[in-house]
């Protein structure tokens, strides 16, 4: 009897910290598709252009190791899973020249944009309480997110957070 009210009371407190997690997320969300970015020409390029997609944040700069070692994977990724409605946006805390001469080093196909400091608080509430880079946002077609990683992101993971994702897209849009 008193091991049930326990197991009861555990998945009460359990609920409510998973909803104010959701709820704190859907908040971050919001921001995060209104952050103020800018593509490698100097327009203005807000998330929201890629609504409704399979999105994955990357939060990255040039000068940052482990991001320059992850790139190649996140090229493979959106090159494999594009025509499935998957876009990864990297969105880099460095300056607009210095993203283009990368881009081109490491034949990088995606949308790149520069991102303000603000990125790094909006980060700090996706739950990267480190602030570290790279950091890997996974957001579903609705906009839920699915998947964070801190530190370097191997194509093995990305593929790990997307592949269930493309089955829930299939199931619900046949």
């Amino acid at each position: 009897m008193i091991g049930g009210a326990l197991a009861a009371t555990a998945a009460g407190v359990a609920l409510q910290a998973l909803l104010r997690y959701q709820s704190d997320d859907a908040a971050v969300i919001a921001n995060l598709w209104t952050l103020p970015l800018q593509d490698l020409e100097g327009k203005s390029q807000p998330l929201t252009r890629w609504k409704g997609k399979i999105l994955v944040v990357n939060f990255w700069a040039t000068w940052c190791e482990p991001c320059r070692v992850e790139v190649p994977a996140l090229v493979r990724t959106q090159d494999k899973y594009v025509a499935n409605g998957v876009q990864i946006v990297g969105i880099s805390l460095d300056s607009a020249s210095k993203v283009r001469e990368f881009a081109k080093e490491f034949k990088v196909q995606y949308p790149l944009v520069i991102g303000s400091l603000d990125c790094i608080e909006i980060t700090r509430k996706l739950g990267n309480k480190a602030a570290g880079l790279p950091y890997t946002v996974v957001l579903d077609a609705n906009g839920v997110i699915k998947a964070r990683h801190l530190g370097g992101i191997s194509e093995a993971q990305l593929d790990q957070a997307i592949r269930p994702l493309l089955s829930d897209a299939n199931q619900t849009n046949p």
